[in-house]
C-alpha cells in the first residue's frame, strides 16, 4: 500500500475513534441523567445501570455511525488541508481523486463492520437494554412475542399462536389455543385456519379441536365453525413496539415474506430497505462533504471552522430527508426502495459533480 494511503487511512481510523468515543461520551451522559431518576425509584442497583449504558454503546455507535464517517473524512482533510500538505501533494501532480480514494476504502470498510454489528451484534444488546429498562426499571413485562411473521402469547390458562395479516381487522390466521392444568399438562387444543373476534366471543372457522375426556380418552373434534369464549382478547395480544425491534438485518428480511396484507408487506420492505440505506449514509454524506470543505476554503480561507458546521448542518438535513421518505414509504405513498435510495443518489451525484469540479 502506497504511503500515502496508509497515512490518510491511518490518520482517519485515528479521529473515526476519537469522534466515536467524543459522541458516545456525550450521549451517554445525558442518558445518564435522564434516567438515573428512575434506576434510583425502581430501587435497582448501580451495577445495572452500568451493564445497561455498556449494552447501550453499540446503538449509539450505529445511530451516529453517517456523521461519525462524514466528519473522520473531512477533518482528516482538513488537516491536510490546514498544514499545506494537501497543495504539495496536486501541486506535485497528485489528482484530487487519488488523495480521496482511501478515504472512500475505509469508509466502505466501515460501513461493513457496521452491517455485521446489526445483523450480529446489535439484535442482542437492544433485546437486553430494553429488558432491563422497560421491564426491570419500567415493570412493563409482555407476555406476547412477535417473530417470523407469527404472535405468540402466554395467556392465563394457555398458550395462543397465530398469524395476524391485518391489524386493523380481527381476523386472525392459523389460530391455535392450547389449554393447560394446574401441573402444566395440556388438556385440549384448538387449530383452526381462522379465528374472528366478535366481542366478546371469538368465531372460529374451519378446524379442530383435541380434548382428553373425563375418562381419559382422546377426542379429536372437527368444526366447520364453532363459537367460544376465550380467556383473552385482541388486545391482550399487542405487543410492545420495542420487542419488535431488535431484529437483524436477515430477520427484517424474512419479515417481508411472512406478511400477507399489502400494507403489512410494504411496511416490512420499507423497515428493511430503510434500515440497510441508513447503514450506507456516510459515504453520500462524505462525497459531499469533502467538496465543502475544499470549496469553503476557497471561498472564506477557512477550512474546518466553516467546513465542520456545514457538514453537521448537512447531515441533519439528510436524516430529516431520509426520515420524511421512510415515514412515505411506512405509510404506502411512496415506493420503499426509491425512498431508501433517493437522498443517497442525490447527495453522491451531488458530492461526485463538485469533486470532479475541484479535480480540474
Amino acid at each position: 500500500m502506497p504511503l500515502l494511503n496508509r497515512y490518510l487511512i491511518s490518520q482517519f481510523i485515528r479521529y473515526f475513534f476519537i469522534l466515536n468515543v467524543a459522541f458516545v461520551a456525550l450521549y451517554v451522559l445525558i442518558d445518564f441523567f435522564e434516567k438515573y431518576d428512575e434506576f434510583d425509584e425502581a430501587g435497582k442497583p448501580l451495577s445495572l445501570v452500568l451493564q445497561f449504558f455498556l449494552f447501550n454503546i453499540p446503538y449509539v455507535v450505529d445511530l451516529i455511525n453517517p456523521i461519525l464517517i462524514l466528519l473522520s473524512g473531512v477533518i482528516t482533510l482538513g488537516i491536510l488541508n490546514h498544514s499545506n500538505e494537501l497543495i504539495a501533494l496536486k501541486a506535485a501532480g497528485i489528482p484530487l481523486r487519488t488523495i480521496i480514494r482511501p478515504l472512500l476504502l475505509i469508509s466502505i470498510i466501515f460501513v461493513g463492520m457496521f452491517i455485521a454489528m446489526a445483523q450480529f451484534v446489535l439484535p442482542s444488546t437492544i433485546a437486553r437494554t430494553n429488558n432491563i429498562w422497560f421491564e426491570q426499571v419500567r415493570g412493563k413485562v409482555p407476555l406476547g412475542i412477535y417473530r417470523n411473521g407469527r404472535y405468540y402469547y402466554k395467556g392465563q390458562e394457555g398458550f395462543y399462536s397465530f398469524q395476524w395479516p391485518n391489524s386493523k381487522n380481527m381476523v386472525f390466521k392459523d389460530f391455535s389455543y392450547s389449554e393447560w392444568d394446574e401441573n402444566y399438562n395440556i388438556q385440549s387444543t384448538i387449530s383452526v385456519a381462522f379465528a374472528d373476534w366478535v366481542p366478546p366471543h371469538w368465531i372460529l372457522k374451519n378446524g379442530r379441536q383435541i380434548y382428553r375426556s373425563k375418562d381419559g380418552r382422546i377426542v379429536d373434534f372437527p368444526f366447520e365453525i364453532s363459537t367460544v369464549k376465550l380467556p383473552e382478547t385482541p388486545e391482550d395480544f399487542l405487543v410492545p413496539e420495542y420487542e419488535i425491534n431488535d431484529k437483524s438485518l436477515t430477520a427484517l428480511y424474512k419479515n417481508i415474506h411472512a406478511q400477507e396484507a399489502p400494507y403489512r408487506i410494504q411496511e416490512a420492505r420499507a423497515e428493511f430497505y430503510g434500515r440497510l440505506s441508513y447503514l450506507f449514509l456516510g459515504i453520500p454524506l462524505l462525497l459531499l462533504g469533502l467538496p465543502i470543505l475544499m470549496l469553503s476554503y476557497q471561498t472564506w480561507g477557512k477550512d474546518l471552522s466553516v467546513a465542520i458546521p456545514i457538514s453537521c448542518v448537512m447531515a441533519f438535513v439528510a436524516w430529516g430527508i431520509y426520515g420524511a421518505l421512510q415515514s412515505f414509504a411506512t405509510a404506502g405513498y411512496i415506493m420503499a426502495l426509491p425512498a431508501a435510495l433517493t437522498v443517497h443518489i442525490v447527495f453522491s451525484a451531488a458530492g461526485i459533480y463538485l469533486l470532479r469540479n475541484q479535480d480540474r
